[in-house]
């Protein structure tokens, strides 16, 4: 594990209509905003679908989390690319475990804040 205090790791991805449709079929948030395109062809994406960036960390590395807050902004859109970019606060090794906390912010490519938080868990 290479995960050190103070490290910022930082990805993107471009948020797409097919990846609004399959969120919408797997969590059933059909709001009219995600199905119904604004006049400039764009649905808003799914809160949680954009919160899922930041789980991209814990999933890369093993984190069970325990605490997930999440703060929406501003709204997504298909087309956005979102950048997000995760703090690690405390990367401590335990006797069995590991205990991390970090935060997150999220931004699109016009540089606008669109989702702040944190989460906290073990890597066991």
């Amino acid at each position: 594990m290479s995960l050190r205090v103070g490290e910022i790791i930082r990805f993107e991805r471009t948020f797409t209509l097919e990846d609004v449709e399959l969120f919408t079929k797997v969590s059933g948030d059909e709001g009219i905003h995600h199905m119904k395109p604004d006049e400039q062809g764009r649905v808003v994406v799914q809160g949680l679908m954009t919160a899922t960036l930041p789980t991209k960390v814990g999933g890369d590395n093993n984190v069970l989390a325990r605490n997930m807050n999440f703060e929406f902004l501003k709204p997504v859109y298909t087309g956005d690319t979102i950048i997000c970019e995760v703090t690690i606060e405390k990367f401590e090794k335990q006797e069995n475990r590991t205990s991390i906390v970090a935060s997150f912010i999220c931004y699109n490519q016009n540089d606008i804040l669109v989702l702040r938080g944190n989460f906290s868990g073990v890597i066991l």
